[in-house]
C-alpha cells in the first residue's frame, strides 16, 4: 500500500512514516518545513520527501493519506485530497488502528518532559531485553531513530494533548488507550487551541477514562493540576512520585544538580542512578519511567542500572559543537518552566565555573501569542546573558523584557545575534540555543563564526 503523509517532517508524523515503512508500506510525504533531525532520519530511511504542498504531490495516487494536525482547509494538498476523494485519516487514529491495537501501551503525557521520559522508559525496557516498540517526539541517542515497531507486546508512546487533525479536535492521546499512563505535569500551553487550563484538564480526564482498571496511572504528588484531574474521576490504581518527599516512589538527591540520586520504593532503597543528565525535571522524569517499567515487570534495581547507560535525546541539551573552550548546546525548551529547569540544572552542574548564554526563539504557537511574556524574563535568571530573537510577525514586543532584567538583550535579526556572540563568547562559556524549530539555521551560522567543527559527537551532558 502507498501511504502519503502531509506534514511528514513533524516529529510525530515522521515517526509514523518510519512505522508505516516497517509495516511494509511504500511511504512518501510532503512538508513546507524540512529540517533536522527528522528530515535526516527520513532520508536515512529512504522515505521520499517533497518540499511544499501541492496537488501534484498526490501523483501517483496514494492508497491512503495521513493528514497532520498542522494542516487545515485551504491548504492546496488538503483540498486536492478532498476533491479527489482519497481515503484520509488522522495520524493518531492510524497509529491506534494499525500499530497499537492489542499492544501493552505505555503512554507518557504532560506539558513537559514527554520526550525525555518516553526515551528513558523505552531504553529501560530495551536494556532488559524486552524489545519495545516506540514513537517518541525526538530522537533518543540510544536508538538513533524516533520510532520502531519493536518485537514485543510493549509499545511506548509520547502522548500529546494537542488536537489530532482539522477534522478531529480530540487530543491525540485519547486514541491510544494505554494500560500504563504517566501524567508528568500539567500547565497551560497550546493557547492556539485551548482557551484555558481547565480545557486541558478536561482532555486529561478523557485520557484517564480510557485506562483500564487493571492498568496503572503514575503522577507527581506535588502537581495540583494533575491531582485535580485525578480527583474528578479515576477508575484505575494510581501511584505517586516525589523528590525528597514521601510518595510511594521517591528520589533522594545525592548531588544537587540531579546527576546522582537514590530511588526509594515504599521506603526501601532500590539503588543510585548515576548518569550524565542534570536538573530536577530529569530526576522526576526518570522516577516516572522507572515506575512505569516496574508496572511492566522490570525491577527498580534493573531500571536504575539501565539509566546509567541512558544517553539522552537529540535537541534536549545536546552538546553539538565545541571550540576554544566554548560549548554549543541545542535544546528544545520553549516554555518558561522548561527553560527555567533546564538552565537551573546546567547552573547547578557548573557552579560558578563558566558563563551560561541562553539564546531563545519564541517560536511555539503559545509563545507567539505572548501568553508567557510575563514569566519569560524570570525563567532566564540563571543565564549570565539571555539573547532573545524577535522574529518577523511575532504577536508581541520582546523589547520591554530587556528592561525587566539586566541579563536580557533582544535582537530582531539573526546576524546581529551571531555578531553579538562572536564578540562576547569566551573560553568556559556554554551557549544554549533554545527553539522548537530550526532557529533559521542559527546553529550552523554560529558554528562557522566561532570556528567550530560541523558536527561533534558529544553525549548529552545535561537535559
Amino acid at each position: 500500500m502507498h501511504i502519503h503523509i502531509l506534514g511528514i517532517c513533524g516529529t510525530f508524523m515522521g515517526g509514523l512514516a518510519v512505522l508505516a515503512q516497517q509495516l511494509g508500506h511504500e511511504v512518501s510525504g510532503s512538508d513546507q518545513n524540512v529540517y533536522p533531525p527528522m528530515s535526516v532520519q527520513l532520508e536515512e530511511q529512504g522515505i521520499h520527501l517533497m518540499t511544499g504542498y501541492q496537488a501534484e504531490n498526490l501523483t501517483p495516487r496514494p492508497h491512503q493519506v495521513i493528514i497532520g494536525n498542522a494542516l487545515s482547509r485551504g491548504n492546496p494538498e488538503v483540498e486536492a485530497v478532498l476533491n479527489c476523494g482519497l481515503p484520509y485519516v488522522s495520524g493518531p487514529q492510524w497509529l491506534a488502528e494499525q500499530v497499537l491495537k492489542e499492544k501493552w501501551v505505555l503512554a507518557v503525557a504532560g506539558t513537559h518532559g514527554k520526550t525525555s521520559t518516553s526515551a528513558m522508559l523505552a531504553w529501560i525496557l530495551e536494556h532488559q531485553g524486552l524489545a519495545p516498540g516506540f514513537l517518541i517526539g525526538g530522537v533518543p541517542l540510544n536508538f538513533g531513530v524516533s520510532a520502531r515497531l519493536g518485537a514485543s507486546d510493549f509499545f511506548v508512546i509520547e502522548a500529546d494533548e494537542y488536537d489530532s487533525a482539522f477534522f478531529d479536535k480530540r487530543s491525540k492521546f485519547v486514541h491510544y488507550r494505554p494500560r500504563t499512563a504517566i501524567l508528568n505535569n500539567l500547565e497551560y500551553d497550546h493557547a492556539d487551541i485551548f482557551p484555558d487550563l481547565d480545557a486541558i484538564k478536561t482532555q486529561f480526564q478523557y485520557l484517564l477514562r480510557t485506562v483500564p482498571g487493571t492498568g496503572l496511572i503514575i503522577s507527581p504528588a506535588h502537581d495540583a493540576s494533575i491531582n485535580d484531574v485525578v480527583n474528578r474521576g479515576c477508575w484505575t490504581p494510581c501511584v505517586q512520585t516525589s523528590i525528597g518527599g514521601h510518595a510511594q516512589w521517591n528520589a533522594v538527591l545525592t548531588h544537587a544538580d540531579g546527576s546522582r540520586f537514590r530511588v526509594i520504593l515504599g521506603g526501601a532503597d532500590q539503588g543510585e542512578v548515576v548518569w550524565p543528565l542534570t536538573g530536577l525535571h530529569n530526576v522526576a522524569n526518570a522516577l516516572s519511567a522507572i515506575a512505569a517499567a516496574h508496572h511492566a515487570g522490570v525491577s527498580a534495581a534493573a531500571a536504575v542500572a539501565a539509566l546509567a547507560r541512558f544517553q539522552g535525546v537529540k535537541r534536549r541539551m545536546e552538546a553539538v559543537a565545541e571550540a576554544n573552550g566554548i560549548t554549543l548546546y541545542d535544546d528544545f525548551a520553549h516554555h518558561p518552566t522548561a527553560i527555567q529547569t533546564t538552565l537551573d540544572g546546567l547552573r547547578k552542574k557548573l557552579g560558578q565555573q563558566g558563563r551560561i548564554i541562553a539564546v531563545l526563539e519564541p517560536r511555539s504557537n503559545t509563545m507567539r501569542l505572548g501568553v508567557h511574556s510575563q514569566t519569560l524574563a524570570a525563567s532566564l535568571a540563571n543565564a549570565d546573558l539571555a539573547v532573545l530573537y524577535q522574529p518577523p510577525g511575532l504577536g508581541w514586543d520582546c523589547g520591554p523584557l530587556s528592561g525587566c532584567a539586566d541579563n536580557i538583550q533582544v535582537f530582531q535579526d539573526l546576524q546581529g545575534i551571531v555578531d553579538k556572540l562572536v564578540a562576547t563568547a569566551k573560553p568556559g562559556d556554554r551557549i544554549v540555543l533554545m527553539s522548537n524549530g530550526s532557529f533559521g539555521g542559527l546553529q550552523h551560522a554560529l558554528r562557522q563564526a566561532l570556528g567550530m567543527a560541523s558536527e561533534l559527537a558529544l553525549t548529552a551532558a545535561t537535559n
